[in-house]
């Protein structure tokens, strides 16, 4: 994966992000981390071409991230599910399938079945999301993201609403996903799985890059702010 970002600033009320710039290649799992506030989703819906940023660029795999091309070869999931509550885990996949990628039905059926099968819900295809865990809801999440075979995930927090319970229940199933020769870009508070999934980390703190490299940094920071905040969240 390559990720170019040259000055990226965003504003809402006050600027989140200020001036950002990052030139990183030939990592597959990168963790954006830092403290509530300090611009990690805003950056990561950037990334993905969600919002465009107030000034700045960024390019993945050498496209800008505004490009239709681009939009195709992502997956995103949200830190809540955000599944059609009226439809079936199923029926949220294929509706995807084909309206946004042309499926039939039967091929639709097929590629739902089989990402659905694959985060371990094949007992579960035709319940609805409130008739569901959260932790399953949001293990359909990323069955949908899969289901366009894309070549980049990005995840925003995705065990943000979970109990620990259901939380190492969707992280572990996401670990499952390494083999499948995708790239992720994630946002998440918990360690842990950024030690076991991630080849590289991003520690943000009020808008900035203050720290980044190999997850090794976690251990030995090298700056205040990560010291401060892994103090807080071992």
């Amino acid at each position: 994966m390559k990720i170019h970002l040259n000055q990226l600033s965003h504003t809402y009320d006050v600027e989140v992000l200020s001036n950002l710039s990052l030139d990183l290649e030939g990592y597959s799992s990168v963790a954006i981390i830092g403290v509530s506030g300090s611009g990690k989703s805003t950056l990561i819906r950037l990334m993905s071409g969600l919002e465009k940023p107030t000034s700045g660029s960024i390019s993945v795999n050498g496209h800008e991230v505004d490009e239709e091309a681009y939009r195709k070869k992502i997956g995103f999931v949200f830190q809540n599910h955000n599944l059609f509550p009226h439809l079936t885990l199923k029926q949220n996949i294929t509706l995807v399938l084909e309206k946004t990628r042309g499926f039939d039905k039967e091929e639709a059926s097929i590629i739902a079945e089989k990402y659905l099968g694959m985060l371990h819900l094949e007992d579960q295809l035709y319940k609805l999301p409130k008739n569901v865990s959260g932790g399953q809801a949001q293990r359909a999440s990323i069955a949908r993201a899969l289901s366009i075979n894309p070549d980049i995930i990005f995840l925003d927090e995705p065990t943000s609403s979970l109990d620990p319970i259901l939380t190492d229940e969707v992280l572990r199933a996401v670990e499952e996903l390494k083999g499948l020769g995708k790239d992720f870009i994630f946002v998440t508070h918990v360690m842990g799985f950024v030690r076991d999934f991630a080849d590289y980390v991003i520690f943000m703190d009020k808008g900035k890059i203050v720290e980044q490299g190999s997850p090794s940094i976690l251990d030995h920071p090298q700056t205040k702010e990560l010291y401060e905040f892994m103090r807080k969240v071992r």
